[in-house]
């Protein structure tokens, strides 16, 4: 049996390859898989590989490369053992029988021939069908999010998509460009183009949020207000903050409402180092939890409260 050039080993799927040695996704957000590291124990998934570009990284130990890479540090061996291993994963002459694994909520077999490739079409979300929320399952995911159906159904959908040759049902948010951040209690992805989503009342004030079920959170927290709220922009990703300047420096005020998390805590900071005047952090209100959601969903006696006495974020 021929061994495998460095060139051709990299061409091995690393997605298969972690497969045979039984470690399986914990999530996939598009060509991202996130594993529980191969290299050392831990408790939440920290071990990324970008299937399109066939990489890892170990957020862990800050390290990171191609597949000869991690066979090395995964087996502890040299160069070429590591290659001699990868040729044996290559050229095994049958057919691998991996467990179900469970890619962003979706059930998808790896039954394939060992080595083999799948169609990079299949990993690409292509959105089939549209129509107003209804699936009693997608329903319950927003009531267990403290979403009610008449807000939720104002500016979500119910989303038919294709992904990896199976069809799933989940809630869809529509973004500036035609794309959708795509939810349900067992996935988180989107559809292309990803863009932000601006939602104009026609005010001087505009409230950004990180995400749509903070948008929906703070619908809901002043769904019993007659006044119209402020304008609204979900950037979707923290990455269209510096695209979004522009937009933002048009309204006299811009309330943030970004994620209690490092990230957000730093791009809240860098839009306040913009200009203190116009940009304010309204984050402490929900101090205490990740986002405006989390808090929704753990205080719902003080958002009760926080509505009687009709007060407005």
């Amino acid at each position: 049996m021929k061994q495998l050039s460095c060139e051709q080993a990299k061409q091995i799927d690393m997605v298969d390859y972690l497969s045979s040695l039984n470690h399986h996704p914990q999530k996939v957000h598009n060509q991202d898989y996130w594993y529980l590291s191969p290299l050392r124990q831990e408790q939440t998934a920290s071990f990324k590989v970008n299937r399109r570009l066939n990489v890892w990284f170990d957020f862990g130990i800050g390290k990171g490369g191609d597949i000869i890479d991690l066979s090395t540090m995964y087996h502890n061996c040299t160069t070429s053992e590591a290659l001699r291993k990868l040729s044996d994963f290559q050229n095994q002459p049958v057919l691998s029988f991996h467990p179900l694994t469970v890619f962003g909520g979706s059930a998808v077999s790896s039954l394939r021939f060992a080595g083999e490739k799948k169609e990079p079409t299949d990993s690409k979300i292509v959105v089939q069908a549209t129509r107003p929320l209804s699936a009693n399952n997608l329903i319950g995911y927003l009531e267990k999010r403290q979403i009610p159906l008449g807000i939720a159904s104002k500016y979500c959908q119910e989303v038919d998509f294709l992904l990896y040759g199976r069809q799933h049902t989940v809630i869809g948010f529509l973004n500036n460009s035609g794309g959708y951040e795509l939810r349900s209690d067992t996935f988180k992805g989107s559809s292309s183009p990803k863009d932000t989503t601006f939602i104009d009342n026609k005010t001087e004030q505009i409230a950004v949020f990180e995400g749509f079920f903070s948008f929906l959170s703070f619908c809901t927290i002043n769904g019993s207000q007659a006044a119209p709220l402020t304008n609204s922009l979900i950037l979707n990703s923290l990455s269209f903050v510096d695209k979004s300047r522009d937009l933002m420096e048009k309204h006299l005020r811009v309330h943030l409402l970004l994620d209690r998390d490092m990230p957000g805590k730093n791009y809240t900071q860098k839009a306040l180092n913009w200009d203190r005047d116009k940009y304010i952090d309204r984050s402490e209100f929900y101090g205490a939890h990740k986002d405006l959601n989390d808090w929704l969903v753990h205080d719902r006696n003080s958002q009760q409260q926080y509505q009687r006495h009709g007060r407005k974020l």
